[in-house]
């Protein structure tokens, strides 16, 4: 019963919670957030306003606008475009300097929901682009482990019933 709650828990957390929020999910690939946020390190980003980002707050952004690769680092500052939009001055936790380029607001993907440390290495295991039929599989998975246990222990119950009918 203990493995079904973990595998429920951890089902919620890692699947259920990000596909209700319109979360994204991303994996810390180097040190660059450590000590916090170590590689490995699962991260759950939620979608937000882009005037709602203030000072410290963790977030996704594409390195370059309309390319997919992603870094993730703290808000340490504002700046502004010449045309005066508003742009983040971003830097990894456990790197020297701030990063070179200021983070627009089309770069950013989301503001770090919450994480879990080393799961992020089971799900690129598994490979970004097969994450949704993953998905989908463990909770199929989920679902029939939870139904043969039901099953296991009505069985188990009927049989101690039938049992204490026999002998009364």
């Amino acid at each position: 019963m203990a493995a079904l709650l973990v595998a429920l828990f951890a089902a919620l957390v890692l699947i259920v919670v990000p596909v209700a929020t319109g979360s994204q999910t991303y994996t810390i690939l180097t040190k660059s957030m450590a000590q916090k946020y170590p590689p490995g390190t699962f991260m759950v980003m939620k979608p937000v306003p882009f005037e709602d980002l203030k000072y410290g707050d963790v977030i996704t952004f594409q390195i370059y606008s309309g390319r997919p690769d992603v870094e993730t680092h703290r808000i340490v500052g504002f700046g502004s475009t010449q045309q005066g939009d508003k742009t983040l001055i971003t830097k990894g936790d456990n790197n020297g300097a701030n990063d070179a380029s200021p983070v627009r607001a089309i770069q950013v993907k989301g503001k770090l929901f919450y994480a879990v440390p080393y799961v992020g290495f089971v799900a690129n295991f598994l490979g970004n682009s097969d994450r949704g039929t993953w998905t989908v599989v463990a909770a199929v998975a989920l679902i029939g482990y939870g139904a043969i246990t039901v099953y296991k222990s009505v069985r188990k119950s009927r049989k101690r019933d039938d049992l204490a009918a026999e002998a009364g």
